[in-house]
C-alpha cells in the first residue's frame, strides 16, 4: 500500500448486453494508509469501567497539529467516528461521547489523528483502550489472607470468590489503570475462587474484584465491597524518620536516640582528658629534666626530709662553673666550714636555672 492508492472508492454493477449502463454506486468506501504520523494517546473519562446506562468520555489527544481525530472499535468498522481536533493547553485533542453504555458499546477502541489536506492518511494507532460495562451479574466477594492489616515486608494474598460459575476474575486497585485477571478454580466448597497474590506488602491501598465470562470478556459483573489493605510498619526493625513526628513510639525512641549521643559524648570526654593529662606529664618531665646540673654539683641534702617553707636559691661558683642549688637558710648551715673556697649569693624570687656560663 502507498500514499497515491489511499482515497475513497465506490463500485458499479452492468449487465452483459448493456456495457454502458451501470448500476447505482455503492456506498462510499474510504482506504487510508496508517503509520505516516507519530500516534497520539487515548484515555477514558473518569475510566474505563463503565456501570451500565452511564456514559464515559474517550479522549484523543496529541501534540501534533492534527486537523481531525478518528475513534475506531475492533470488529467494527461501521462505528468508525470522526471529530476535529481543538486546540487546548498547547495540545490538540477530541472529547468522544460514548453512552449511555450497554454491552454493544463495550471493547476495544484506538484512535487516529490526520492533518490538514491529507484526510486518506492517518497516524499509528493509539495504545488499545479496553471499555467495559460492569453491574451485569451478581458481585462476588474478596478477602485477604493473614488479613486486611499486615506488617511491612509480610506476604498477603487477596482471594476473590463467588458462587456463580465466573470463568475469570479481575482485580483492581484505585488509582491504578489496569487490572489483574486470573483464570477462577473451582473450590471443594463449591465456590469459584482466584487467589492473587501480591507479594511482600509495601503499601496499602483499597481494591476491588470482579467476575466475569469466557464468551463475554468486556461484560463483567458488579464489583466486591471495597477491601481496604493497611500496612503497618515493624517495630523491631523500624526507626522514625528524623523529620516525621512519632506520637504513639516517639519517647521510647527518641530515648534511644539520647543514650546514645550522650555515651559518644562521654567517650569523647575521656579521651580528651587523657589526652591532656598525658600532655601535662610529658610538659612536666621535660621541665624536670632541664632543670639537672649540666656539670659536677654540691647539693646539700641534710635536711631533706623536712619542708622549711622559706627556701632561698643561691648560685655556687665551683671550678669556675656556674650551677644551680636549693640550701637552708644561714641559721641552719653547717658548722664546719668547707675546704674549698665557696662564693654564696642570695637570689630572691628567682626561678632556679641549669644553664651553665664558662669563665672568661
Amino acid at each position: 500500500m502507498t500514499l497515491d492508492l489511499a482515497g475513497t472508492y465506490r463500485c458499479y454493477g452492468s449487465v452483459t448486453h448493456s456495457p454502458y449502463l451501470l448500476s447505482a454506486p455503492s456506498d462510499p468506501l474510504d482506504i487510508v494508509i496508517t503509520g505516516v504520523h507519530r500516534k497520539p494517546s487515548l484515555l477514558a473519562l473518569p475510566g474505563h469501567l463503565v456501570k451500565s446506562e452511564e456514559t464515559v468520555i474517550l479522549q484523543c489527544w496529541s501534540d501534533v497539529m492534527f486537523e481531525h481525530f478518528l475513534l475506531h472499535r475492533e470488529g467494527k468498522v461501521e462505528d468508525t467516528l470522526r471529530l476535529i481536533g481543538e486546540l487546548h493547553d498547547g495540545v490538540f485533542k477530541a472529547n468522544f461521547s460514548i453512552g449511555p453504555m450497554t454491552h454493544v458499546l463495550a471493547g476495544t477502541y484506538r484512535c487516529y489523528g490526520s492533518v490538514p489536506h491529507f484526510r486518506y492518511q492517518l497516524s499509528a494507532p493509539s495504545d488499545p483502550l479496553d471499555i467495559v460495562i460492569t453491574g451485569l451479574y451478581e458481585k462476588p466477594s474478596l478477602s485477604a489472607q493473614p488479613g486486611p492489616t499486615v506488617l511491612a515486608g509480610e506476604n498477603v494474598t487477596l482471594s476473590c470468590s463467588s458462587r456463580s460459575s465466573y470463568d475469570m476474575y479481575h482485580l483492581s486497585r484505585e488509582g491504578e489503570a489496569h487490572e489483574h485477571r486470573l483464570p477462577a478454580v473451582t473450590k471443594v466448597n463449591g465456590t469459584f475462587q482466584a487467589d492473587f497474590p501480591l507479594g511482600p506488602a509495601t503499601q496499602g491501598g483499597t481494591y476491588r474484584c470482579f467476575g466475569s465470562f469466557r464468551v463475554s470478556p468486556y461484560e463483567w459483573s458488579n464489583s466486591s465491597d471495597p477491601l481496604l489493605v493497611s500496612v503497618t510498619e515493624n517495630p523491631s526493625n523500624s526507626w522514625p524518620s528524623p523529620t516525621e513526628p512519632s506520637s504513639k513510639t516517639g519517647n521510647p525512641r527518641h530515648l534511644h536516640v539520647l543514650i546514645g549521643t550522650s555515651v559518644v559524648i562521654i567517650l569523647l570526654i575521656l579521651l580528651l582528658f587523657f589526652l591532656l593529662h598525658r600532655w601535662c606529664s610529658n610538659k612536666k618531665n621535660a621541665a624536670v629534666m632541664d632543670q639537672e646540673p649540666a656539670g659536677n654539683r654540691t647539693v646539700n641534702r641534710e635536711d631533706s626530709d623536712e619542708q622549711d617553707p622559706q627556701e632561698v636559691t643561691y648560685a655556687q661558683l665551683d671550678h669556675c662553673v656556674f650551677t644551680q642549688r636549693k640550701i637552708t637558710r644561714l641559721s641552719q648551715r653547717p658548722k664546719t666550714p668547707p675546704t674549698d673556697t665557696i662564693v654564696y649569693t642570695e637570689l630572691p624570687n628567682a626561678e632556679p636555672r641549669s644553664n651553665v656560663v664558662s669563665c672568661p
